[in-house]
């Protein structure tokens, strides 16, 4: 008899993440092996995390020649093949710009607030993104991937990632979002940017 209960309630709670991932759509723009194998890669990471409160689109393109980015479409690369917690990482940072776009208003009070925190920031690779308001969006973007990452990979794991980012792209950002993280968070608190987990 107990055996009978438990495995309904076992597939139950599969469900929802499953539900959550057939829900995505997932395009390859040249079919190629290393985008299958991502697509494979983002599918099974969509299985395995509760990603719920960290999507805000869910076209997904996948390009091997380009740099991710998240509008119009958000794209991913294939670098990332051999460890699931940096493309991780790259899917929610992309996806957070989707949520920092519907939340124009507010992401404009915060980035005001963080030029005053921030009077001079770099612009440019490696250190700054392409422009001066760029490079205080993504301290946002950064910061509220951080808490991503942290939530979703542990305290430990998450801030090895974001160590990692900081020798690789957008430098002073990751750098300054773990130096200055309670600074930047209490901004982005008070601008109501922080997503909360959905019903």
């Amino acid at each position: 008899m107990r055996r009978r209960i438990f495995l309904p309630f076992i597939i139950l709670l599969l469900v929802p993440t499953s539900y959550a991932q057939d829900k995505i759509d997932i395009s390859l723009k040249h079919n190629s092996r290393g985008e299958i194998q991502t697509r494979e890669q983002l599918q099974r990471i969509l299985q395995t995390y509760d990603l719920s409160k960290w999507i805000y689109t869910r076209s997904i393109l996948i390009d091997e020649e380009a740099i991710p980015h998240s509008h119009p479409v958000l794209t991913l690369h294939t670098r990332h093949l051999k460890d699931d917690e940096l493309l991780l990482s790259t899917f929610v940072h992309e996806q957070l710009h989707w949520l920092l776009v519907q939340k124009d208003k507010e992401t404009e009070g915060a980035k005001k607030e963080l030029r005053a925190l921030f009077p001079k920031v770099p612009v440019g690779f490696p250190e700054g993104a392409e422009s001066e308001d760029s490079t205080y969006l993504h301290l946002l973007v950064n910061y509220l991937e951080y808490r991503a990452d942290r939530e979703l990979l542990g305290e430990l794991r998450g801030r090895q990632v974001m160590e990692f980012w900081s020798t690789d792209h957008y430098k002073w950002v990751y750098k300054t979002v773990l130096e200055r993280t309670r600074d930047i968070g209490n901004i982005a608190f008070k601008y109501k940017l922080v997503p909360m987990a959905r019903a």
